[in-house]
């Protein structure tokens, strides 16, 4: 059985995950800042990283990438859509905001391309290309365990912003019905921002969708 843990990381609290098995092995998805809550959590639990999963490249969800794959000695997968955001802050947003230094970041050592199961030691999981936020959105549903990793497509309530360079409200729109909201409905979705949700719940109340 799989166990998941939260930080909130950075300047607007983005999600952090980290999911582990009983081997002790772990992926860190979308670390945004503080690489040293990420790596005290780790040590804490006795946690082996295999990989960072990047459900996109804004900005906020990439902050401590660099410093947590070379401590770590670990790849780091990203949407090939998204290749050239990691280290152009015209893309991941960071030169939009005059209080933000750019964020620089070195290429992603994995780029996804299509979708697919994606097996990492024992973790097993399905690839969704959910875009609408951003071009190169991934979900990483694990539909035994009934979770996914939906990044900034889909919150409690409301859905990802779409002003971003190559946002799309259509696509967006398209993405969560076509994608998360088939998913099983009591799959437990976690977000890039506040608490978490399910497809029943979201299908019910959201007031976008």
């Amino acid at each position: 059985m799989l166990k998941i843990e939260q930080l909130e990381l950075g300047p607007v609290q983005t999600n952090c995950y980290i999911v582990s098995n009983e081997k002790k092995e772990c992926l860190i998805f979308d670390p945004g800042e503080e690489e040293n809550r990420v790596r005290e959590l780790l040590k804490k639990r006795d946690l082996k990283p295999l990989a960072i999963l990047l459900t996109h490249a804004h900005f906020d969800h990439i902050g401590a990438v660099d410093a947590l794959r070379d401590f770590y000695e670990i790849p780091v997968y990203l949407h090939h859509l998204e290749r050239d955001w990691l280290g152009r802050p015209n893309l991941n947003g960071s030169g939009k905001y005059a209080a933000l230094p750019d964020y620089r970041i070195k290429d992603a050592d994995v780029l996804i391309n299509g979708e697919k199961e994606l097996v990492l030691g024992s973790f097993r999981m399905d690839l969704l290309h959910t875009p609408g936020h951003s071009p190169g959105s991934l979900t990483f549903s694990f539909p035994e365990e009934r979770f996914a990793i939906v990044g900034d497509t889909l919150f409690r309530g409301s859905i990802g912003r779409t002003d971003l360079i190559d946002g799309s409200e259509t696509k967006l729109l398209q993405s969560i019905r076509t994608s998360l909201l088939t998913l099983a409905a009591d799959t437990v979705l976690f977000p890039g921002h506040g608490p978490d949700t399910t497809p029943a719940e979201e299908e019910k109340s959201n007031p976008f969708l």
